[in-house]
């Protein structure tokens, strides 16, 4: 079917007189988590991972896809003809780099241009010239023009996000924007990014799996704004929301917006990390374009005080799923009939229980054993395996809550571990826990703490190929920038009180299995470590669940460790407890026993 897939691809091509196309895995607003109607990537080559881009010409096809899912795609991509390129690699060239070895002068790459980024466009364009290779954009997506069942837009009502839980009025976030806008001298703001849109409206929906955003564009002028959705999702409650602050257009009618807006001179703030080809092609004939993070990806990151006591409550919450979960689990292991999907499903069934839940944050990673070691794992009914009272399981998993957002993994030993196995959880353990009492000045950024978090694994030789933290929305995306803590996301960015990230060292050993401990944290200020002189900030933990003991090897950690281990736990029983039930509370309290 892939291999079909791929040769009526080239038959368009053909017509089109495009020697090479591109599918990019995103969607005409960057998103990380895409739409069902635009995830085409995963329709032609078979890879359903969330990260990977395919190249077709019209002697080979390619994807492109990182660390996290080279073992995934190996798997998918058996028998499609499609070769896998492990980005990241020394020896792996990029798709830049590809596509000039394997095109000759006067050829021509075709993308569609609302898929590809203006920075990224901008980029291909320059490089590939010097090869006088040319870039084709076309009108229409060939994977669509193929694509015969391919899912409608969705239609699902926009809710409104009140002002309880967002902490901030539409009025007041407007005059923010605008206020940046001036200070920039530009009289609009384009947004394109469907977590800054539902940020700055104070609007939800269900248009993107995990993700409550709403498909649509905005344009923000210095005395009006307006929100281009679909009109069968604007309801009577909508309308009455954005009354006198914003009009509502038809998702379709963008195009005709932007052309109007480039009639005039004026100066347009853009997002140019995110904001796609298409957008930027249309306006910059006349327009002045300011390319620049929108103002609105700082504002949405650093969480009000009502955003925060949201999602300290809804953690509550989760923690008390959880703790359900990992007790059902302990029990019924042994017993036999647990499967990977089924442990997935009795979690939901937990989290469902919780009020303000709104549905998984992400697609849950249940994995045993060697599953483990596939860091971004999906269980489905043909890898579904059974858990055994012997080896390592991890549990990757979130919630969406109408106050928050959670993210948590643990993993457990369902058997006596090994001592490998305890070296290795001990060693993430040590940098989880490194990590979580760090004290660091203002101005410090993620990626300067990132190695914290694993020192000790590099003290073996050993690593992990992901990021240690990624920041985390508010009833929003469960990845968020600007910040992070890693080497590869939040880059420059200085860490800020009200800022909530992930805390996330792993293991992994291929073919055996996986570990990871993650909690999320938010950024506060270090009032004791603060003076005149130097004002600190540190992290406090917004996620409480038992950490698994029986692989913790207690040779490795210091009294320090030893010490907030011990406190992590008390904190855990001390706040879950009263509202459990009896047996819940017994078997929490021998969960968190002082080591």
């Amino acid at each position: 079917m892939i291999k079909e897939r791929i040769n009526k691809l080239r038959e368009l091509m053909r017509k089109n007189k495009i020697d090479a196309y591109v599918v990019l895995s995103t969607d005409p607003h960057a998103s990380e988590y895409v739409p069902a109607l635009w995830q085409r990537r995963a329709w032609l080559s078979g890879f359903d991972g969330s990260a990977g881009d395919v190249v077709v010409t019209m002697k080979k096809a390619g994807l492109w896809t990182d660390s996290r899912y080279f073992l995934q795609a190996e798997q998918q991509l058996q028998g499609t003809g499609i070769d896998l390129y492990k980005a990241g690699l020394p020896e792996t060239p990029d798709m830049l780099t590809f596509l000039k070895q394997e095109l000759n002068e006067g050829q021509t790459v075709g993308i569609d241009p609302r898929v590809i980024s203006y920075q990224q466009a901008s980029q291909w364009q320059k490089e590939l010239a010097l090869r006088k290779i040319k870039m084709k954009f076309l009108e229409e997506n060939l994977v669509d023009a193929l694509w015969e069942d391919q899912p409608e837009m969705p239609q699902d009502p926009i809710m409104v996000w009140e002002d309880k839980y967002a902490g901030e009025s539409v009025e007041s976030k407007l005059a923010r924007i605008r206020q940046k806008m001036a200070e920039k001298g530009c009289q609009t703001h384009v947004l394109t990014q469907l977590d800054a849109i539902a940020w700055t409206f104070n609007i939800r929906s269900r248009d993107v799996d995990y993700n409550p955003v709403v498909i649509a564009y905005a344009v923000i002028t210095e005395d009006e704004a307006e929100l281009f959705v679909h009109k069968k999702k604007v309801t009577r409650a909508l309308k009455k929301h954005l009354k006198g602050l914003a009009k509502i257009r038809h998702y379709d009618n963008f195009k005709k917006r932007l052309l109007k807006l480039a009639r005039r001179k004026t100066r347009v703030w853009l997002d140019g990390s995110s904001v796609n080809y298409w957008v930027a092609m249309l306006l910059q004939k006349r327009c002045e374009l300011f390319l620049e993070e929108s103002p609105v990806t700082l504002f949405k990151a650093i969480k009000n005080e009502t955003e925060l006591a949201g999602m300290r409550a809804c953690h509550i919450r989760d923690g008390v799923a959880m703790v359900r979960f990992l007790k059902w689990l302990e029990e019924n292991v042994p017993q036999g009939g647990v499967t990977e999907m089924s442990a997935a499903q009795r979690l939901e069934k937990f989290r469902a229980e919780q009020s303000l839940y709104q549905g998984p944050s992400f697609e849950t990673i249940s994995a045993y054993g060697e599953h483990g070691a596939i860091v971004h794992y999906a269980c489905s009914p043909e890898t579904d395996v059974e858990l055994k009272p012997e080896g390592i399981y991890l549990i990757d998993s979130g919630g969406q809550y109408l106050d928050g957002t959670t993210d948590i993994t643990r993993t457990l030993a369902l058997g006596e571990p090994t001592e490998e196995q305890r070296d290795r959880f001990t060693r993430i353990l040590k940098g989880h826990i490194d990590l979580a009492i760090a004290s660091f000045p203002v101005g410090t950024q993620g990626i300067q703490l990132d190695t914290l978090a694993r020192k000790a694994l590099w003290e073996i030789g050993q690593n992990y190929g992901h990021g240690t933290g990624h920041g985390v929305g508010a009833f929003l995306s469960v990845h968020e920038g600007p910040q992070g803590i890693s080497f590869y996301r939040g880059i420059g960015v200085p860490l800020e009180v009200g800022m909530v990230c992930s805390n996330e060292p792993g293991f992994y050993k291929a073919g055996e299995y996986g570990m990871r401990v993650e909690n999320l944290i938010v950024v506060v200020k270090d009032e004791q470590k603060s003076s005149k002189e130097w004002s600190f900030l540190k992290f406090e933990n917004l996620t409480y669940c038992p950490i698994d003991l029986k692989l913790v090897d207690l040779n490795l950690l210091t009294r320090e460790e030893i010490d907030y281990l011990n406190a992590y736990h008390k904190k855990v029983y001390d706040i879950l407890a009263p509202y459990l039930k009896k047996e819940e509370r017994q078997w929490l309290k021998e969960k968190t026993q002082p080591v």
